[in-house]
């Protein structure tokens, strides 16, 4: 693919360095002439220094013959201009960078359908994300989210004493708006129908809104019991630490930020509703001890430096915290804690240019489709209803879907649903199924 990267920055360096590794034409344009000429050096690509939000920059750059462009500076502004002006130049695909705060308005205001975007995300919400999975489901083999995180998948193992064993599918009484889409049983994974049961021991890829997902998981996983609130303890205020707490406060967790600038610690206070913002130095033991952090579930390291955030792991850990889990800038860094850290009480570690560079991974094809994630029973696919399509301006239950494939999740405009039988799909509608090998075609050609 012809691929252009708008900013050679931390995100930028990374996505290049990744890409030009791999059998793709990569132009990278940075404002910085020391960090180009830097990059330049390090990678197999052409690198030019000046605007990305410059008309004759971009031309040069062979704008009208990129597959994907890449804005990714640090300046929301900047990435939303270039990547409108490289659209209005024949880009075929454009995503930008922005500030999550920007994401978190999206429900008010359609950047994407404004400026002519094909994707817009946030690094800071990527990596929230890819932390509070460990969080808000311990017990889940896989979590994932599409429809720009509104429909979540999990994949766990149905318990013994789950209520849901022996039920058809059909029979299960699931909550409104969640899908089992792919079982595993004894080696052997499918795409069931709704009269197919299940057993005790299947692994089950289940879809829906994330709220009521989690009633579900935990009836297959455990029964219909009562769940004890998850203590979590979060190590830094910044834009990670807030957009974590900001997820984990609709979950049934009890949430509490250290953040030692009084300032923003004030700040977060007005912003979070069901958190507690506590104005305290979490580099300090002292101040741990004090907090009682030893008695939390979850210690998550959200500051602003990679040795901080491992120093306050290891504390939280000597007190006694059940899980440590921590961001980590550097990928390599990263991928060594997440490998080895178990031994000295880190779960996990996540990187933010990691959890970007698995964001844009999907967009690296030419199809008119994504495989959003592969799995036992076949791929999760995204793709858009045509509008000369045999499923447009049809409900689901009219649509002859073959046997082998689910649909989980619908998205118009900045809302995104399970579809149930009587819901109609329109042209443009973006849809995701999940999709056994062998109806793959047969699926595209219903909506393409």
């Amino acid at each position: 693919m012809n691929i252009i990267i708008v900013g050679a920055g931390e995100i930028g360096r990374h996505l290049a360095v990744s890409l030009s590794k791999e059998a793709h034409s990569i132009v990278v344009i940075e404002s910085a002439a020391q960090v180009a000429t830097e990059l330049e050096q390090q990678i197999d690509a052409r690198v030019l220094t000046g605007s990305g939000a410059s008309a004759s920059l971009l031309v040069e750059a062979g704008v009208a013959e990129c597959d994907l462009f890449l804005a990714l500076t640090s300046d929301s502004t900047v990435n939303l201009m270039c990547a409108s002006m490289a659209k209005k130049l024949d880009a075929a695909k454009v995503i930008a960078r922005v500030h999550p705060g920007l994401q978190r308005e999206e429900w008010l205001f359609d950047y994407r359908g404004h400026f002519g975007i094909d994707h817009i995300f946030s690094s800071e919400r990527l990596s929230a994300i890819e932390l509070s999975k460990f969080i808000r489901n311990p017990d889940s083999l896989i979590v994932e989210e599409i429809a720009r995180g509104r429909i979540e998948l999990q994949q766990i193992r149905v318990g013994e004493r789950s209520d849901a064993v022996g039920k058809r599918l059909v029979d299960l009484k699931a909550p409104e708006r969640t899908r089992v889409a792919s079982i595993t049983r004894g080696g052997e994974h499918f795409v069931p129908s709704a009269e197919d049961a299940l057993a005790a021991g299947d692994v089950v890829t289940i879809f829906g809104d994330p709220n009521k997902l989690r009633k579900l998981a935990l009836r297959l996983q455990k029964g219909a019991g009562k769940e004890d609130a998850l203590r979590v303890v979060i190590f830094g205020g910044g834009e990670y630490g807030y957009c974590l707490a900001q997820m984990l406060e609709s979950f049934h967790c009890k949430v509490r930020i250290f953040e030692k600038d009084p300032v923003r610690a004030q700040e977060l206070t007005g912003l979070l509703a069901n958190t507690t913002v506590i104005n305290t130095d979490g580099t300090v033991l002292s101040e741990l001890e004090e907090e009682q952090v030893g008695d939390a579930d979850f210690f998550v390291a959200t500051g602003g430096t990679d040795e901080d955030n491992v120093m306050t792991c290891l504390q939280a850990n000597n007190l006694g915290t059940k899980s440590c889990l921590t961001l980590i800038h550097r990928a390599d860094y990263a991928q060594a804690i997440s490998a080895s850290g178990r031994h000295f009480g880190v779960l996990a570690a996540v990187s933010p240019r990691e959890a970007t560079r698995r964001e844009l991974e999907r967009f690296l094809t030419s199809d008119k489709f994504h495989t959003v994630k592969k799995l036992g029973a076949g791929e999760v696919l995204e793709t858009q209803v045509a509008s000369a399509s045999l499923a447009a301006e049809h409900m689901v239950s009219e649509i002859e879907w073959p046997e082998g494939c689910v649909l989980v999740a619908r998205m118009r405009g900045l809302h995104a649903i399970v579809p149930g039988p009587e819901d109609v799909l329109r042209p443009g509608d973006t849809i995701y199924a999940m999709v056994a090998p062998k109806v793959r075609k047969k699926f595209l050609k219903l909506v393409r």
